[in-house]
């Protein structure tokens, strides 16, 4: 029985997930392809804290395929701490090209605001 995880998501833009990865202090992204438990995944490759296998990013498509065998294998919330950095710096990116100024602030409880400021 496979372990694969797939997600549809909108992680496209492979400036952004560098610049997640180097925000995170993550090794550098690099196409190609990986062993993941049962198969393998080819894409943007990026190695999460703590995790046996990497995940996967199709940036065509925005998939992610990874394995953690359901938590065992690595930690979701290193999962969700690279989706919302991405979500940031893909917002940093948009709006810097527009000529806004971006500023962001960690919350108490972790989520992070930013403010985006036309005419900066």
């Amino acid at each position: 029985m496979s372990h694969v995880v797939s997600i549809q998501t909108r992680v496209n833009d492979p400036r952004a997930v560098a610049a997640a990865c180097q925000r995170l202090g993550l090794a550098a992204p690099k196409r190609g392809t990986v062993r993941l438990f049962s198969g393998e995944a080819t894409g943007l490759i990026v190695q999460l804290p703590g995790w046996q296998y990497p995940l996967a990013i199709d940036t065509d498509t925005g998939t992610l395929r990874y394995d953690n065998y359901n938590g065992k294998w690595g930690a979701e919330e290193q999962l969700h701490r690279f989706l919302q950095r991405y979500a940031v710096e893909r917002a940093r990116i948009e709006a810097n090209k527009r000529g806004y100024a971006v500023s962001e602030q960690t919350l108490q409880d972790g989520s992070i605001k930013v403010t985006v400021l036309e005419g900066a």
